[in-house]
């Protein structure tokens, strides 16, 4: 097994050894008692559901507009039946299919008892008013709409959306609010990619269980994992044909450590890589995507998400929680009447900083204490929606210095703006980058647009909700 303190440092340099790339379980318990890990098959023996997707909205002429009420609502996870959150209904919630320059309105219902916010993550908007503003709170019982404006040029690719309401993210995310977006110029009426939303959450007494302080410190791992609601679902593919998957990583803090089968990568996040790369191994932080194509095997062959050590042992602060296991995210089943997914031509790269002149250079530190319980701070504070703690000049390109001295991995994320990584082989921009325990990462910066104030945080959300997030203004 490979030593895993090099094996994050490794991953901070975004390289794992020949074929792999780094970016940045499993089965099920009857409902009614917490256990794990869980299996490939639904309780009493049932097979796994077949493969399913979620519902598509798509835009017209321009413009998307569409309802999404949160409710608490009962779901079928693995043949049991659980409450858990939803978006319409469903877990995950619809998949938004949008164009460069359209427009975005969502009628957000809010039927929680607490409030919640919607974040279109990833996408280059902007994050005033109701477009995508993590400051805005929608009461329960309240409705708020969006209307959020997507640039000409605004890059392929998958993206998706999450609650993002400070102190209440993690358990809603955990919950089951969350779905995809993706942006391309295709036709999806004659074929479309495989969408493929990973979540994770762990079920007790039929609904979603709480966690525990020292979870919450180590950010929350669920028990199950899920690929579109579904555990260990078959994918039928055509034998030697090339199957197109945009792959999101919404669990609140599992890392996905992707094997079992080769890949292309063609992107990851906003970022094009050109040509696309070939690996055995995947590395998605939480919130990243990954545009991806795998050929279809002539045998069953699964997708499996490697336990993975992201730091944090040893730490008698932190409480017991149970180890991560290895998971099967998806089966891929060959079946030579299946029609594979379309390819869409590889997307744009994104300008490329490297030779960008700085106009200024910041460092941010991740840093974790005790006070009154464990803090998880940036630049020594906790978060407060009311400090701005970094103001940017739009038109100018600035480079950050992302320092992790604690012992936990820490995927950083910065809404409105990709960042890309310095020192990377190719042009490699992202909007979630892991930083490794006790190490540091730079990235540049381009602030080419979008006046106001959004956040940068962790995406491990218990620490975002525990403090890890500060404000940007852009003016």
């Amino acid at each position: 097994m490979t030593d895993p303190i090099s094996r994050r440092s490794a991953i901070g340099l975004g390289l794992l050894g020949v074929g792999s790339l780094g970016l940045g379980v499993a089965g099920v318990a009857s409902s009614g008692f917490r256990s794990g890990p869980w299996a490939t098959t639904a309780p009493g023996g049932a097979a796994a559901a077949s493969w399913s997707e979620p519902t598509v909205l798509a835009s017209s002429g321009g413009a998307l507009t569409c309802e999404l009420t949160v409710s608490e609502t009962q779901i079928d996870v693995g043949g049991s039946s659980a409450r858990m959150l939803a978006y319409n209904g469903a877990v995950p919630g619809p998949t938004l299919h949008l164009r460069p320059g359209d427009t975005l309105r969502i009628h957000l219902t809010n039927g929680l008892e607490e409030p919640t916010n919607v974040h279109t993550h990833g996408l280059l908007v902007s994050a005033e008013g109701n477009g995508d503003n993590p400051f805005v709170s929608v009461e329960p019982g309240e409705s708020f709409d969006y209307e959020i404006s997507l640039p000409d040029d605004h890059p392929h690719g998958v993206f998706w959306y999450h609650p993002h309401r400070h102190g209440f993210v993690a358990d809603q995310l955990f919950g089951g609010l969350y779905g995809a977006i993706v942006v391309d110029e295709e036709d999806w009426s004659e074929g479309a990619p495989r969408i493929v939303v990973v979540s994770d959450v762990t079920l007790s007494g039929g609904a979603v269980a709480a966690v525990s302080d020292a979870e919450r410190r180590r950010g929350r791992v669920g028990e199950v994992v899920l690929a579109n609601g579904l555990v260990a679902p078959p994918l039928a593919v055509s034998p030697g044909r090339t199957e197109r998957l945009l792959i999101v990583n919404a669990c609140a803090s599992r890392y996905l450590d992707l094997g079992g089968l080769a890949m292309s990568v063609r992107g990851v996040d906003s970022g094009a890589f050109i040509p696309p790369r070939a690996v055995d191994r995947l590395v998605l932080a939480p919130g990243n995507r990954a545009d991806v194509l795998v050929e279809g095997p002539e045998r069953p062959t699964s997708l499996v998400a490697r336990a993975y050590e992201r730091g944090g042992g040893g730490m008698g602060m932190m409480g017991a929680v149970a180890p991560e296991v290895d998971a099967t995210i998806l089966r891929l089943v060959p079946d030579a009447s299946a029609h594979p997914s379309p390819v869409a031509p590889s997307r744009d790269s994104p300008r490329d900083l490297s030779d960008a002149h700085v106009d200024r250079a910041r460092t941010l530190t991740f840093t974790m204490g005790m006070g009154r319980g464990m803090t998880f701070l940036i630049d020594g504070l906790a978060f407060d929606p009311d400090r701005v703690d970094h103001t940017v000049e739009l038109d100018t390109v600035e480079e950050w210095t992302l320092v992790n001295a604690t012992m936990m991995d820490h995927p950083f994320h910065l809404h409105i703006w990709p960042m890309q990584l310095v020192g990377h082989e190719g042009v490699d921009f992202r909007d979630v980058v892991d930083v490794p325990a006790g190490s540091s990462v730079t990235v540049r910066i381009a602030f080419d647009r979008f006046p106001g104030r959004t956040v940068y945080h962790c995406h491990i959300l218990d620490h975002e909700d525990l403090g890890m997030m500060g404000v940007v203004q852009a003016r």
